[in-house]
């Protein structure tokens, strides 16, 4: 499984060879140090940890500045750990660049959406609005809560206002559009999770 870390540019359109527009998302990719290696031998699972950005030593703690001097690398802003089937042949210190993905390829790619704050159930959960009229009173409002007497609570899971966002997303199988080498830069058919300058965690698709 290829994976790297990214970070969220924009969005924008190209055309394609035959002249269609096609909406991509520009992600800056890499490079990425791997920073830890954890087997089931010592861990329990295999994952591989990568480093993105660099950061002043400065503005990390102690534990970080150990976990950093233990792997010989240079302190990093971001950390992401990957599970993998198998962590044969990867060694701590190794670079990953955006190379590691090809035009073509199906990604699957992971970031925290916009935080929405507090919404109603219109926006929240797409429901209906109530009628306008001066006269009916119910405009916007979550509707009925259920049974009373009997059994006289609210079911678990009835969709009411609340707050609305900053979850932990997933969109898969979004495809390639164009690898730039020189820039760090993937472009991927689609809307990502996040704002611009969010942190995407970007890895093969597990359903390609």
């Amino acid at each position: 499984m290829k994976t790297l870390i990214g970070k969220k540019v924009g969005m924008t359109q190209i055309f394609d060879d035959k002249g269609r527009v096609v909406p991509v998302t520009v992600i800056e990719a890499g490079p990425c140090v791997v920073a830890q290696v954890k087997s089931v031998e010592t861990d329990g699972y295999n994952a591989i940890q990568l480093g993105f950005e660099d950061i002043k030593e400065s503005k990390i703690n102690k534990p970080e500045k150990g976990h950093f001097a233990k792997a010989n690398i240079a302190p990093k802003k971001h950390l992401r750990e990957f599970r993998v089937e198998s962590v044969e042949g990867v060694t701590v210190g190794t670079e990953w660049t955006v190379t590691e993905f090809a035009e073509g390829d199906k990604l699957d790619i992971q970031g925290t959406s916009k935080g929405k704050g507090f919404q109603g159930v219109i926006k929240r959960h797409g429901q209906h609005r109530g009628p306008m009229g001066h006269g009916s009173m119910y405009h916007r409002r979550p509707g009925s809560m259920g049974p009373t007497s009997t059994p006289g609570r609210v079911f678990k899971g009835k969709k009411l206002p609340g707050h609305m966002g900053k979850v932990t997303v997933t969109i898969q199988n979004l495809d390639v559009i164009k690898v730039d080498a020189d820039k760090n830069v993937v472009l991927v058919k689609g809307s990502v999770p996040g704002p611009k300058g969010a942190i995407l965690k970007l890895k093969t698709s597990v359903k390609a």
